[in-house]
């Protein structure tokens, strides 16, 4: 399995801390070694840094470690290969335009080979993965009913929802999904948040000797959420995604927006 990061935040903010701690994770701590990638977004332009080296080795992850991006939202993910060769065009996040908007995607997880069954349209995979080509079909069944932006962002997120439960069908797909403004996240098996606004403290890393005092980094007014696989720290209190619930965060928020499995069996 592969890890996912992501960040969503009221004012331009680095992920140095966080990824810090994930990078570890790509063959040092854990076993995620065939590859990386992080996306970071700049108004509606995104910066995005991949590489098929394992992240703990990587020079390019260690510029992204010192080096504070920053950025609204942001998603990155460290890979464990189980379809697909170990090649740059294999790491995640993917990228393709919707509505003059750059979409990226990242997944955790692996789906039955009848992911392939399904019908594309108007993206194409670029690589062998499962994870690009659920992309593709996700960003196509959007288009097909959406062909032009949707000013009611709650139905597009009920839509996403759905067809996410579509995929849920074909094994385990927990995913990261954004347009510059919404972190659209899911969840089969493992993913968790929390968020960190006034009053701040400390935050000590699981996977590296790292703690950060917020309180001297940030502003009262600072509201920023982080999303990952398995919690990056260990003194702050997570919060825990059911099977098939989606949020959705803008601003570091979560907006009230949220979809479970329930909700859509109903």
């Amino acid at each position: 399995m592969c890890e996912l990061l992501g960040m969503s935040a009221n004012v331009p903010t680095d992920i140095c801390f966080s990824f810090s701690g994930l990078m570890q994770r790509g063959g040092e701590t854990g076993p995620h070694r065939d590859g990386w990638g992080i996306a970071f977004y700049e108004g509606k332009g995104v910066r995005t840094f991949h590489d098929p080296a394992p992240s703990c080795h990587s020079v390019i992850a260690r510029l992204i470690k010192s080096h504070p991006i920053k950025s609204l939202v942001v998603i990155s993910h460290i890979r464990q290969a189980n379809v697909g060769q170990v090649c740059l065009e294999n790491t995640h996040p993917f990228i393709r335009e919707l509505w003059g908007f750059s979409w990226s995607f990242a997944h955790n997880g692996q789906l039955d080979k009848r992911i392939f069954d399904l019908p594309l349209v108007f993206y194409k995979p670029v690589g062998s993965t499962d994870s690009e080509y659920a992309f593709c079909w996700l960003l196509d069944q959007v288009r097909l009913a959406f062909p032009e932006r949707p000013e009611n962002i709650d139905e597009l997120t009920t839509f996403i929802h759905q067809r996410c439960e579509q995929l849920r069908e074909l094994g385990v797909f927990n995913m990261l999904l954004s347009e510059s403004e919404y972190l659209f996240t899911y969840c089969t098996t493992k993913l968790s948040w929390l968020t960190r606004r006034a009053p701040f403290g400390e935050a000590s890393l699981k996977d590296d000797d790292l703690t950060v005092d917020f309180c001297k980094e940030t502003t009262d007014n600072d509201i920023v959420t982080v999303i990952a696989t398995d919690p990056l720290t260990d003194n702050e209190a997570w919060i825990t995604l059911n099977t098939g619930e989606m949020v959705v965060f803008q601003g570091g928020l979560d907006k009230d927006r949220r979809l479970s499995r329930s909700a859509y069996d109903e």
